[in-house]
């Protein structure tokens, strides 16, 4: 603690003193709230809507809400907010993160400030990390809710879009982050109003809220549709990657190098620099590449696709291994989350790294995808009004929520002193001796009935203890990727009597781990971890699945030299100092500068990790502006809103940008190129003729011009609109036609943005930062494709004709997301209900659908 912080206390505990005096007037309004009867603390929910009817804030209704809050929750759950849940209701309402312990009850905390927001009838989102917790939290704290007359809704990944609606409808829903991101892309793909499922994003509660904003805010939600490209080039580039040969370098050949020409002694066919996860190929494999290929020369531009599937290919087999990073189930590749161990169906690798994958397991290639829709969590949370948070642990990556999300960390005090011992960390010098040494100190602990949880990593490593145990006689259970099913289940029995359960670290997240009869006397429920994460703030919640409430229990690391987290991020020094000590197998290494190392090492890897993050919302910032203005074309459109003004403009200025293309300001009319204009402008604006009289020639200018054919173009569409018998049948048909037309457009520019942004790094090596290029190219790119909406648009609608029958109609089908299950070939679900004959028109002019948009015009 530094200086200042001991004479003026830390920024949560300066914090807290301004909220203690809150939370004593909720607690002393307790005996005033347990003399109402049942009916009269419901009747509190409508009293206080009506009070901020009446000009009262939700600040001013605080103190009284969350004391009914606590009263309704006695009454229908059986549970009584503790004061520091008080504390994190408070927290919460403020829109910031509130740090509590594991087994503080986080889940009954979300009740408080929830009931608060929702009186507003604007909606409260409690976010939630899977659909179990989703589920399992609506039911239970549900109660509460339904108790003082809220409605409570639940959505599941399984739920048609009728249910969803239903639920977003409610005052309060539990729903996923990855369900409610879908959702918003989703209902930004309709082509009706009546086809959305969402309200307003009002206010967000999102539980284990450094899971889904640090740690899944890496990878982007992307909704995808078909591509035509072959696989055949995936499975071509796996028989070369198997006969190539990996270099013995240890090192890449640095990219600078390379551009100056430098010697560098190379051998094989290719070099793996594992730290940064990027393969090279040698001079000898480049040869290799253009034999196999029959290709005149390896960097030709043609062979672009070549280049980038053979360095998949090496990348697969040489940095992507199963077990660790996926897992093969059923004739699919499932990537296996590096940070909670468990399986994400449906999740792909991009770029063509996950049919890489597939083509080196012999399992079927699946065709490339296009994307439809992308948005990342960085920038889905922020569109939240408000936002809060809770976890056990957020306080190591509290300036990443300050600066990404605008919201601090406050940390909780527990409601009862923590009685867990944290041991300090076994080092051994090899990875058998650690395994051994782990596999002795959970037959011990076992052996005197003491329950112990051991934490691993990756999948592999706690199949490789549970067969050691196995050998050993020790029975345990396993929770890894694979057996996910029983996942909650085979955690909350994790502290009985002579448990021993093996899981991955992040597993049954939101599990409470109760412990059973005679374990307190053992010490309760005993933590190894078997090797340290690369985020300091995953082991902590290892360390906090024991002493939840005051519970006593232990926990201990076990780490060898040989782990990747020292192996790769380790001081080299230090490591062959230690390597060279010559110590009798099994003993322990035991050293400060051992400690300094670790925490060094996940400090390093922290910063890259928060690197990749900000620079993923740096560029996504530049795709969200553009998304901005696209989504809220759309709703005007949905809307039913008239284009009329929005149609007008876009043909003059489709007239205004063909002329200022052909005739420059400083030229004489007898030099103006008439026929490049025609070009220009004729395909699109069907003008009789666009030509200049002597007398123009003599007298005119080019704003007289400009302004003359600008007229004569509206005119154009005046005389387009009088050909229809009613006005709205051409309004209908302007949305349709915009709605197809951007859709289309949009699409494709999502698609360009992609291929821009792999791209885009080569322009580091002309001193360019390649943000700034992003930003400077993504803007022309837009505006490109906004000219081009403009100019489809205007010249769908001044060459459609009276009896053409024009519908609304996605212009994509859906084939999935990167974050569920989906078939490509499944059949395709109508969105919404089908419009009947008799139905309201939905372009809402009030007519039936059959006298309006349904009729031949």
């Amino acid at each position: 603690m530094g200086f200042m912080q001991k004479i003026f206390g830390t920024h949560s505990e300066r914090e807290l003193k301004l909220i203690y005096p809150i939370v004593d007037k909720i607690e002393a309004l307790e005996p005033e709230m347990e003399k109402l009867s049942d009916e009269q603390l419901r009747n509190k929910t409508e009293e206080f809507k009506n009070r901020l009817k009446n000009g009262e804030t939700l600040d001013d209704l605080l103190v009284e809400a969350y004391a009914a809050v606590r009263e309704a929750s006695k009454r229908a759950i059986g549970q009584r907010h503790y004061r520091v849940q008080l504390i994190g209701g408070v927290i919460l309402h403020q829109g910031r993160i509130t740090e509590m312990r594991t087994g503080e009850g986080k889940t009954l905390v979300s009740t408080l400030p929830a009931y608060l927001n929702a009186l507003e009838g604007k909606g409260v989102h409690i976010v939630t990390v899977n659909d179990y917790l989703a589920k399992r939290d609506a039911e239970w704290m549900g109660q509460v809710h339904e108790f003082l007359g809220l409605k409570v809704g639940v959505v599941l990944n399984s739920m048609e879009n009728d249910e969803r609606r239903e639920a977003y409808a409610c005052d309060i829903t539990y729903a996923t982050n990855n369900e409610l991101g879908f959702d918003y892309l989703r209902d930004n793909m309709v082509i009706y109003k009546e086809q959305l499922v969402m309200r307003d994003l009002h206010y967000a509660i999102i539980d284990e809220v450094d899971s889904v904003l640090i740690d899944e805010a890496r990878t982007p939600l992307i909704i995808s549709g078909q591509s035509g490209k072959s696989t055949k080039l995936y499975e071509a580039c796996d028989i070369l990657a198997r006969q190539m040969e990996r270099g013995t370098a240890s090192t890449e050949i640095s990219k600078m190098a390379a551009l100056m020409k430098e010697e560098v002694e190379e051998d094989g066919d290719f070099l793996v620099n594992e730290k940064d996860k990027i393969v090279n190929l040698t001079a000898e494999g480049i040869k290799k590449v253009e034999n196999f290929f029959k290709l005149e020369n390896f960097a030709d531009p043609e062979n672009l696709e070549i280049q980038h599937n053979i360095i998949l290919a090496l990348r697969a087999h040489n940095l992507m291994f199963r077990d660790k990073d996926y897992v093969v189930k059923e004739d699919e590749v499932l990537i296996v989350d590096e940070f909670t161990g468990r399986i994400m169906p449906g999740r792909r690798y991009s770029d063509g790294l996950h049919q890489a994958i597939e083509a080196k397991e012999k399992v079927k290639v699946k065709r490339e995808s296009k994307t439809l829709a992308t948005i990342t969590f960085q920038n889905f949370f922020n569109k939240y009004v408000k936002k809060s948070g809770m976890t056990g642990t957020a306080l190591t990556e509290e300036k990443e929520f300050r600066d990404i999300y605008g919201m601090d960390v406050i940390e909780v005090p527990t409601n009862r002193d923590i009685q867990r011992v944290d041991q300090q960390d076994a080092v051994y010098k090899t990875k058998k001796e650690k395994l051994n040494a782990v596999v002795k100190e959970i037959a011990e602990a076992n052996q005197k009935g003491q329950p112990v949880l051991v934490g691993t990593i990756t999948i592999e490593a706690s199949e490789e203890i549970s067969e050691l145990l196995k050998k050993k006689g020790v029975k345990h259970k396993v929770l890894n990727a694979k057996f996910h099913e029983l996942e909650a289940e085979i955690i909350a029995d994790a502290g009985q009597y002579g448990a021993v359960t093996i899981a991955t670290n992040m597993a049954g997240r939101g599990t409470d781990i109760k412990l059973g009869e005679g374990v307190t006397e053992l010490g309760g429920l005993k933590i190894i971890g078997t090797e340290r994460h690369e985020s300091r703030r995953i082991d902590n919640q290892l360390r906090g699945r024991a002493g939840r409430q005051g519970d006593p229990g232990e926990s201990k690391f076990f780490i060898s030299l040989e782990d990747d987290l020292m192996r790769l991020f380790g001081s080299e020094k230090l490591m062959s100092m230690f390597n060279t000590i010559g110590l009798p197998e099994g003993e322990q290494l035991e050293h400060k500068m051992l400690s300094n190392a670790i925490e060094k090492a996940q400090k390093k890897i922290e910063g890259n990790n928060f690197g990749i993050r900000k620079n993923l919302l740096e560029y996504d910032q530049v795709m969200n502006d553009q998304r901005e203005i696209i989504y809220k074309e759309r709703r005007r459109v949905l809307d039913g809103e008239s284009m009329r003004d929005s149609i007008y403009k876009m043909i003059t200025d489709t007239v205004e940008k063909a002329v200022n293309t052909s005739i420059s300001d400083d030229q004489l009319p007898e030099n103006w190129d008439i026929e490049e204009l025609k070009s220009l402008l004729l395909p699109t604006i069907p003008y009789e003729d666009i030509t200049l009289s002597e007398d123009d020639i003599k007298h005119i200018k080019k704003n007289e011009f400009l302004q003359s054919l600008k007229e004569e173009a509206v005119k154009l569409y005046e005389a387009k609109e009088a050909e229809f018998p009613e006005a709205e049948h051409l309004r209908e048909l302007e949305r349709v036609i915009l709605l197809k037309v951007i859709d289309r457009k949009w699409m494709d520019h999502i698609d360009d943005m992609d291929q821009l942004r792999q791209g885009i790094g080569l322009q580091a090596y002309g001193q360019r930062d390649p943000l700034v290029e992003y930003k400077f190219m993504g803007f022309e790119m837009f505006d490109e494709m906004t000219t081009s909406i403009s100019e489809d648009t205007v010249k769908a609608l001044l060459h459609v004709r009276i009896e053409q029958n024009v519908e609304r109609e996605q212009v994509a089908k859906v084939t999935g997301t990167n974050k569920d299950d989906s078939v490509a070939n499944a059949p395709v679900k109508r969105v919404g209900k089908k419009v009947q004959p008799n139905d309201p028109c939905p372009c809402g002019s009030g007519k039936k659908y059959k006298y309006c948009c349904g009729k031949n015009y």
